[in-house]
């Protein structure tokens, strides 16, 4: 699986996708640029969540909030006294972990060296659960394994924090072969700090958001006087947050500036349970109606110790990406928790009157929140597939239609014969209402492979029979298929394959 996710990383650095960030100078962990593919995709992916679930529907409207807010935003939300993680330094190697991302697997093995070490190995391993932290001390178990034997029983695995502090002693850090270099764990905020103004004084202090959240529910009462709304209904907003990760990890799954897709649905107490329950399930459609279709999709309800202390209830939609299974976006039950600390920490009264039941309350909140980068890294692992295809292999992105960077590639068969004008042409009428891309270069199978390896569902070729009969070929990019249209109905027929419509049989 992770030989997956270096083939897939090395196609989004060589096909541009992704790139490293500020790449010429070294780069800087945890922050990535896309590039002329990925951008468009991740673009279509914003667009098609954006027209799902603002433009279609009458009880929901946008925010853009700033990315910049009153730092009493944070302190009301328990950002700024209790978004920390509790993290670990290694004395040996200088490396600092998540101690809550820490896993030790305790072994015990039948022989020791001439010191008496080790009949027990206690191996730390970091990952969003055991699973993928066993990975991580895989290779080190087995290298003990061949000087001590194999292990007497599995491993026992124990998260870091349930370690005792004498235990912890016992402990081989991630990167170390040393015991107890581990310190122990203290809380690290993860918003990132700056100054608003010409001084750097605590006066000034101020925080890059890290969610977007708190944006839709200091702007409650705006929407509520100037939107025309009535309960139930959402407020929905795509943006930039930021978080001071201290290890991220996995390419651009866990960065320290991503992208969410979120909404805060706002409707009454009694009727709360009922929205969590469609947007629960509406949100994992959503995910499969556009390629996710596969086993490695899942949703999980949370067990009644993970909630927040605030939450009714809370389910993950979780994707097997090939590093481990990890949340894709969450649906939360809120209550009325946001609202109300709003209220105590601002002074102003954030309610909503029910004019119909003429009472006043505070609405309760369901929270769907996606984040734009982890869906664009599923799409792009869902859709890599190496096959064969008469007898040679291809790479090929079979990403749904609504989400491909590039709509259709048009190519002239050669350049002779008046084959580029007229290909050129039928290119320049589908720029007008789709991105498409014009290639004129090299032998037509390998022109072809390259679109198949951006994940352009569709290619239109002009070929010597254009020149008689005025039709072009189309080919499908999954099935190979190809067959005949009018060239000046080319930009119908591409409109409808990518509304849904069927690829006929070859011809």
């Amino acid at each position: 699986m992770l030989d997956e996710m270096e083939k897939l990383v090395s196609l989004c650095k060589r096909r541009g996708f992704i790139f490293p960030s500020s790449e010429v100078y070294g780069g800087i962990n945890g922050f990535w640029d896309y590039g002329p593919l990925g951008v468009e995709l991740k673009r279509n992916i914003k667009d098609a969540w954006w027209a799902d679930n603002v433009r279609s529907r009458d009880d929901m409207v946008g925010l853009d909030c700033s990315i910049i807010m009153n730092p009493r935003v944070w302190e009301a939300s328990g950002h700024v006294g209790g978004f920390s993680d509790p993290m670990v330094d290694c004395r040996a190697t200088k490396e600092r972990y998540r101690a809550d991302q820490m896993y030790v697997f305790a072994y015990v093995f039948p022989r020791t060296n001439q010191k008496g070490e080790p009949t027990e190995a206690w191996l730390a391993g970091l990952g969003g659960g055991p699973e993928e932290a066993a990975e991580a001390v895989e290779k080190r178990a087995a290298k003990l394994a061949k000087k001590f034997g194999e292990p007497t029983d599995p491993p026992a695995v124990i998260p870091y924090l349930q370690v005792s502090a004498e235990d912890r002693e016992k402990v081989i850090g991630p990167a170390t072969d040393e015991r107890g270099t581990l310190t122990e764990p203290r809380s690290f905020n993860l918003m990132f700090k700056t100054f608003v103004g010409a001084l750097e004084s605590e006066s000034n202090v101020a925080y890059l958001r890290p969610e977007t959240a708190q944006g839709i529910f200091a702007n409650f009462k705006n929407v509520v006087d100037t939107g025309r709304v009535k309960l139930p209904f959402g407020i929905a907003q795509i943006g930039k947050s930021f978080r001071n990760e201290i290890n991220p990890r996995n390419f651009t799954f866990r960065s320290r500036e991503f992208e969410q897709m979120e909404i805060e649905f706002f409707c009454r107490p009694d009727e709360s349970q009922e929205w969590y329950a469609y947007w629960r399930n509406a949100r994992f459609r959503w995910y499969v109606d556009h390629g996710l279709q596969s086993d490695r999709l899942r949703l999980r309800d949370h067990e009644p110790e993970e909630l927040a202390f605030y939450s009714k209830a809370t389910a993950d939609i979780e994707y097997a990406f090939p590093f481990g299974t990890s949340e894709l976006e969450g649906i939360a039950h809120r209550g009325d928790y946001d609202l109300k600390q709003h209220i105590q920490h601002s002074g102003k009264d954030l309610s909503y009157f029910d004019e119909e039941r003429k009472e006043r309350f505070v609405p309760h909140v369901v929270e769907p929140s996606a984040g734009a980068d982890r869906a664009t890294l599923a799409f792009l692992c869902e859709a890599y597939i190496e096959d064969e295809v008469g007898g040679e292999s291809r790479t090929v992105l079979k990403f749904h239609p609504r989400l491909a960077p590039v709509k259709a590639a048009v190519f002239p068969l050669v350049k002779r014969d008046g084959m580029p004008e007229k290909a050129e042409a039928i290119y320049r009428e589908l720029k007008r209402r789709f991105n498409v891309f014009y290639d004129e270069k090299g032998a037509i199978g390998r022109r072809y492979r390259r679109q198949d390896e951006a994940g352009t569902p569709f290619c239109i070729t002009v070929d010597s029979q254009t020149l008689t009969d005025g039709t072009v070929t189309f080919r499908d990019r999954d099935t190979c298929r190809q067959w005949r249209v009018p060239g000046e109905g080319a930009a119908r027929a591409l409109d409808d394959l990518l509304q849904g419509g069927s690829v006929p049989e070859a011809s």
